[in-house]
């Protein structure tokens, strides 16, 4: 067997452990042959497809602490809707197909989010690709699995930033305004609001009214505490719904800003000193958590394993402390919003910290 590997979408901490695991898996337990793809689909879009032979990283222990991806990826390029020099759009799928066909694969496993699932999906429909999924992404809100790679780790960086920001906004008395990923979803605000323990929680799944949330901190200040931390997820909406965006790239728009205007309308209200700080692309990188590493471990051999029993068109899953595969069909459904009923939301505000409230036309949430 010859089974090529891809990772595609935005990187995060972890991918280069579901790399090392498809690996060790393919080589040492079946004697497979691993092709590891350049750029996602991009790679294959190439005459020849971009490649490489990835049997030799076998013995590269490195890979599980590695952040990024050494194949490379990326977030943009939609292959049945790719943009050209010229500004117009091409259909380009028919040429992804041909280097699947070209490089002699009998299988690849994706490694990316919903976006990326579902173009790979397609194109396994569409080509005789024999397709099998790992679920990755920092927001954490693909259907059918409890964890993502690289979700643990964005979570760890930005509690380690309401850790660090915490003494410095009582050392001077100010509110302290955290800005996370989170494009659909507020998962790494939930968790790392309750782990960082942060008085103000704001996620794109509920709606907050700015003068209880001004009240919130004012009587935190009234109870005898100098400072006051705040963790907003980038996708969430100014008071009159409106989206906070720094534009687009050319195909989606790009969310941020919402914790620079959040501070200008808390200091307003309070008169309290406020300052923000824009986590971003720190999330992503660095040195994979524990968590991050077992769970695409976990994936990695479980991919290589479905394969081996001619099961396609599975994505792997994290369910109930153990990984299993679901249909792909059920993961690339959009996103999985943060339940606003959850143990999570409950335990934030049991917490003391506000959150706001549900919307009177809520989201519809995916299960797990």
């Amino acid at each position: 067997m010859r089974i090529g590997v891809l990772t595609s979408g935005g990187d995060c901490a972890g991918l280069n452990a579901v790399i090392l695991a498809v690996v060790r898996r393919a080589v040492l337990g079946y004697g497979w042959d691993v092709v590891g793809i350049r750029q996602g689909t991009h790679g294959l879009m190439q005459d020849p497809p971009h490649a490489i032979d990835l049997n030799d990283q076998v013995n590269s222990d490195g890979l599980l602490r590695l952040g990024g991806t050494i194949l490379g990826t990326v977030n943009k390029g939609d292959p049945f809707h790719y943009p050209m020099p010229d500004g117009s759009f091409a259909d380009r799928s028919s040429e992804v197909i041909e280097g699947y066909h070209k490089l002699g694969l009998d299988a690849l496993i994706g490694i990316g989010g919903d976006g990326s699932m579902a173009i790979l999906h397609r194109l396994a429909k569409m080509g005789g690709i024999n397709l099998v999924g790992i679920p990755k992404t920092v927001d954490n809100d693909l259907a059918q699995t409890e964890y993502s790679i690289g979700f643990t780790t964005a979570v760890n960086v930005a509690t380690d930033a309401l850790d660090r920001l915490q003494p410095t906004a009582a050392s001077h008395e100010r509110i302290m305004i955290l800005e996370v990923m989170g494009r659909d979803a507020g998962h790494i605000a939930l968790f790392a609001g309750v782990a960082g323990g942060a008085d103000v929680i704001l996620i794109p799944e509920m709606d907050y009214d700015l003068d209880e949330l001004s009240q919130h901190c004012l009587n935190i200040r009234k109870s005898g505490r100098n400072h006051a931390l705040v963790i907003v997820a980038e996708a969430v909406k100014r008071d009159d719904g409106s989206a906070v965006t720094l534009g687009d790239d050319g195909q989606k728009v790009r969310y941020g800003g919402i914790g620079h205007w959040l501070a200008d309308e808390l200091g307003a209200r309070t008169g309290w000193e406020t300052r923000v700080t824009v986590l971003g692309h720190v999330q992503r990188g660095g040195t994979p958590s524990p968590r991050d590493r077992v769970i695409a471990s976990a994936f990695g051999v479980h991919a290589v394993d479905l394969i081996a029993e001619r099961k396609f068109d599975r994505v792997c899953a994290w369910q109930q402390r153990k990984v299993v595969d679901v249909a792909m069909e059920d993961v690339i459904v959009g996103p999985r919003l943060v339940d606003t009923q959850g143990t999570m939301v409950s335990t934030a505000k049991g917490l003391g910290a506000y959150m706001g409230h549900p919307p009177k036309v809520a989201k519809t949430a995916k299960t797990v």
